[in-house]
């Protein structure tokens, strides 16, 4: 079959350098004996230097167009190319319950929500790499201070370690997108649990950066309750991108003797 448009309501923006395809197959390397899932093959410029690490191996596609040129051109696949929406798949079922490394060029219009389910599922994921927007791969590994420092950087640096590994410039992608792209790796921290109510921890990290450049004290008035001492502390004196994952962690116990 002929090639395959690429779609824009998917996100799609297929990486045309081999040599970058290559690159992003090779961080796979540092999570070695794991089964490997891609997201979003499109034509297969990543799939085909997947098949050659010689692990199980699966890919997920909503794109009806491109699961047959798949079969076509990657025969080898047979029944491990699924037909599906990865934000929608039962995460348990890819490789029977065990744990697996996530890859892919992923599409821009829903890169930060494969990586919150990715938290969702952390036990699953012990290693998770591929090829974002570069803003979305700066968030991901910004420190506190930065004015990047945000939700998705706490949410997924209290259970994984993130690397920024490369910068992918936008003439190698058909159509080229409008923005630079990056390539992370992210690893399992070793944290099973984070000492805290872990809902609370989400809902406190979610609530203060919606006023980012408030004090604490503003948006944390929508969780504690009226009057509550603690809003006298000196944490509540900072902006939320000062605090640490761990800062996170200790005001989420503080607040959790008030709600």
């Amino acid at each position: 079959m002929n090639q395959v448009k690429p779609k824009k309501f998917l996100g799609q923006h297929f990486l045309t350098d081999l040599k970058v395809a290559s690159d992003i197959a090779d961080t796979v390397d540092a999570c070695p004996d794991l089964p490997v899932l891609e997201v979003g093959p499109g034509m297969g410029v990543l799939t085909q230097y997947l098949l050659k690490k010689n692990r199980p191996f699966k890919v997920i596609e909503i794109d009806y167009e491109s699961v047959p040129y798949l079969h076509e051109h990657f025969p080898e696949l047979g029944d491990n190319i699924i037909l599906g929406d990865f934000l929608k798949m039962d995460l348990n079922e890819a490789f029977g319950g065990k744990p697996f490394v996530l890859t892919g060029n992923y599409p821009y219009n829903i890169s930060s929500q494969i990586f919150f389910r990715m938290v969702e599922h952390k036990q699953l994921i012990p290693c998770c790499t591929g090829m974002i927007q570069k803003e979305v791969a700066e968030r991901m590994a910004a420190e506190p201070g930065s004015k990047v420092y945000g939700v998705l950087s706490v949410l997924i640096q209290a259970w994984y370690d993130v690397e920024y590994l490369f910068t992918v410039h936008e003439n190698v992608f058909n159509p080229p997108p409008k923005v630079k792209s990056a390539v992370i790796r992210l690893t399992r921290n070793g944290k099973q649990s984070l000492g805290c109510d872990e809902a609370l921890f989400r809902r406190i990290v979610k609530t203060v950066f919606t006023q980012r450049r408030k004090m604490l004290r503003n948006p944390m008035k929508q969780i504690l309750p009226k009057g509550c001492p603690i809003l006298a502390d000196d944490v509540f004196n900072k902006r939320p991108e000062q605090l640490s994952v761990q800062d996170f962690i200790e005001l989420t116990n503080r607040v959790s003797e008030y709600v």
